[in-house]
């Protein structure tokens, strides 16, 4: 009977911790959709002037000339090679014209965010 209430104390457990391990693997892709979107929007506030798609569109215009006759694409939200630290070295070291953006502009908790956004992650 002893072995019995052992196996089933056992079984409750393991049942317990798969419940709370699905539990946990919801929460985390919750909160990186919710990182994603606010990357989103911390694209639309602090990039989209520069980098969307069309004229007058300073970033994206430099990026077509620099990637001229390869496949790399100028508009970064169609970009698939951007990691994570690519994107937030060049944020906070900027490049050729693009000035770096300082932690009172875009917080460290906005960068990651947006390098999720931008990276697909």
């Amino acid at each position: 009977m002893k072995s019995a209430k052992a196996a089933f104390t056992l079984g409750a457990a393991c049942l317990a911790g798969a419940v709370f391990a699905l539990g946990s693997v919801a929460t985390l892709a919750q909160a990186q959709d919710t990182a994603i979107e606010r990357g989103e929007q911390v694209y639309d506030y602090w990039c989209a002037p520069c980098h969307d798609p069309g004229p007058g569109h300073p970033g994206t215009q430099s990026l077509a000339f620099r990637y001229d006759g390869t496949e790399i694409p100028a508009v970064l939200e169609d970009r698939t090679d951007l990691t994570p630290e690519f994107v937030r070295t060049l944020v906070r070291q900027g490049m050729l014209s693009m000035a770096p953006f300082r932690k009172t502009e875009i917080t460290d908790a906005e960068l990651d965010a947006l390098a999720a956004y931008l990276s697909g992650q």
